[in-house]
């Protein structure tokens, strides 16, 4: 089995994802904001790379039906409806909603993955739904991609955490005799257990977690930072991501 971690898209290229399950991640705050939006009754939501890019998908669709979303520097963008943080994204505005997202590193992330044959939105919010896709994905291909999104290009401490955590769920008894891991991986790893299962703590710990709590967004690092509150497997396929529930007990 293999797993192979990138701590950025800047130098993915489609050959890099043709016809493997990538799995994507951006805590802070997009993938977390994703999922909590499908979670609360969104119909789908469809990434932007721009803000020029948004406008346009949300112009061919119907205006009641639309949400338009998305930041620049942790800010909103004038005019959107919403901005990047998990807790605007509420059932009363989005429910049966398309939420059209446009952030600075996560949804150029996920356009990034073009060729891909699936494509997981991963957050501590879904984790355990992740977990268990990824898990079917290893036994059916033997092979996983983790792709964080970072911070403007560059490596991001708490989307190489959240890789790290992942991967180290994920590894079989025997560990790394058993898996390859590429050096992004191992080092992923290494974050993992150093902050253990203690998300909050590496998201304070983060150059990006700071500055969202500089400004004022405390409250979407605690909610960023609990795991399985959303246990919705998000799928991005047909340029849009849409939400599977997890079936009900029995």
């Amino acid at each position: 089995m293999k797993i192979d971690v990138w701590f950025s898209s800047a130098n993915i290229t489609p050959p890099d994802m043709q016809g493997r399950t990538v799995v994507v991640i951006d805590v802070l705050r997009a993938t977390t904001s994703i999922v909590a939006a499908l979670a609360n009754g969104a119909k789908a939501v469809v990434p932007a790379g721009s803000t020029e890019e948004a406008l346009r998908i949300a112009q061919n669709l119907e205006r009641d039906d639309v949400v338009l979303a998305g930041e620049r520097k942790s800010q909103r963008i004038p005019g959107f409806a919403l901005g990047n943080s998990p807790h605007e994204f509420a059932p009363d505005v989005v429910h049966g909603k398309t939420v059209v997202l446009t952030t600075t590193n996560g949804t150029p992330a996920l356009q990034a993955t073009h060729g891909a044959k699936e494509v997981l939105v991963a957050a501590a919010v879904n984790f355990g739904m992740v977990v268990q896709r990824c898990r079917a994905v290893l036994a059916e291909t033997g092979e996983l991609v983790l792709l964080c999104a970072g911070r403007e290009k560059q490596f991001a401490l708490e989307d190489a955490f959240a890789a790290g955590r992942l991967t180290k769920v994920l590894l079989p008894e025997g560990g790394l005799r058993r898996v390859e891991v590429n050096d992004a991986g191992i080092a992923a790893l290494e974050l993992a257990r150093h902050y253990g299962e203690r998300w909050l703590r590496a998201f304070r710990a983060s150059r990006h977690g700071r500055d969202l709590m500089d400004l004022g967004f405390r409250e979407d690092l605690k909610m960023a930072a609990v795991e399985d509150t959303h246990p919705i497997l998000a799928v991005y396929a047909d340029r849009k991501v849409t939400g599977h529930r997890a079936p009900a007990a029995v």
